[in-house]
């Protein structure tokens, strides 16, 4: 069967996307960390995505993730069915798994027994999600639901205890499913299974890295600001003092920070962003020294909700 290649669309060409689709719980942004540990591109995109919108993004593969509901639920998580016939491998795990399998015409039913915790995983037929891994090997499940019945064309690929279907695949339209976490660190294999779609399903290159994730912002920055001057609201904290970084590795001179000292930094910590920006880079900074009307509007407030909303507030209004 033909690998799905990407033509690229990060740092020209130098490395591989690939989707998944958020469907609830906070699931999504595991897989993508997971996904990104193997060094490939992960992007997390909403369940409302459509057929169109993932063709335009020209990932190599989609994750689709776990999630709260039951896919048979009147309010229930579905995703745009036409992004299963984009020819792009998926694989859906948990609730993902399921929908692929309701989606498809397969049996997702409550089984009144549920998986939470460890399960005993059997290979049940060759599978190239597994191939090359133990027989049998522990996995992290939780569910209540389970695919009961495979749609057309897919085979079952591994079993425990109580998930008769819980590892299927449908190789010649490159769609799989697995009741089971592989992303969890419980599930023994479970990386080794993600590098399997990633690599040997999707064809991804393991070529994503911090150089390259730098060069990519770098890259997104010169073009965005072309001759222009940009400045920087700049607090000391780490978010605003690495965009302020990229800008000026991208722009070097026409990047202006304007450092708002609120006095809320540890001490020294001030005359360090001073001496890092001014001298390591250098950048063209202007220090504003507002402690005391920070200060001055904290006084007296005592809940942390509040403090930040004023601080937040200050920096602006100073700022500009």
């Amino acid at each position: 069967m033909a690998v799905h290649r990407s033509s690229g669309h990060a740092s020209g060409g130098d490395f591989d996307r690939v989707l998944v689709v958020d469907l609830g719980a906070q699931y999504a942004q595991l897989i993508a960390r997971r996904i990104r540990e193997a060094h490939v591109y992960s992007e997390i995109v909403p369940r409302d995505v459509t057929a169109a919108e993932v063709k335009a993004m020209d990932p190599v593969g989609i994750v689709l993730s776990g999630g709260p509901a039951s896919v048979y639920a009147d309010d229930a998580y579905h995703i745009d069915e036409a992004v299963l016939e984009l020819g792009i491998p998926i694989f859906g795990i948990c609730y993902g798994h399921q929908v692929i399998a309701e989606s498809l015409g397969g049996v997702v039913v409550n089984n009144d027994v549920g998986e939470y915790g460890p399960a005993r995983l059997t290979k049940t037929a060759d599978s190239r999600l597994f191939e090359g891994l133990p027989v049998e090997q522990q996995v992290w499940m939780s569910h209540r639901d389970a695919v009961t019945d495979p749609p057309p064309g897919f085979s079952i690929a591994a079993s425990t205890p109580d998930s008769p279907v819980a590892a299927m695949e449908d190789v010649q339209r490159s769609l799989y499913g697995v009741q089971f976490h592989p992303e969890v660190v419980h599930t023994e294999r479970g990386q080794d299974i993600l590098k399997r779609f990633l690599f040997e399903v999707c064809g991804a290159r393991p070529t994503w890295t911090h150089v390259g994730i730098i060069e990519e912002a770098v890259a997104s920055v010169r073009a965005s600001i072309g001759d222009g001057t940009v400045i920087c609201g700049l607090s000391g904290g780490v978010d605003s003092s690495v965009a302020a970084a990229l800008v000026h590795k991208a722009v070097g001179d026409q990047l202006v920070c304007v450092f708002v000292d609120h006095g809320l930094l540890r001490q020294g910590e001030a005359e360090q962003v001073e001496e890092t920006f001014q001298r390591s880079f250098p950048v063209n900074l202007i220090h504003v020294k507002a402690e005391d009307r920070f200060l001055e509007a904290l006084a007296g407030v005592k809940d942390p909700e509040q403090k930040r909303k004023i601080i937040g507030e200050t920096f602006i209004r100073i700022f500009e």
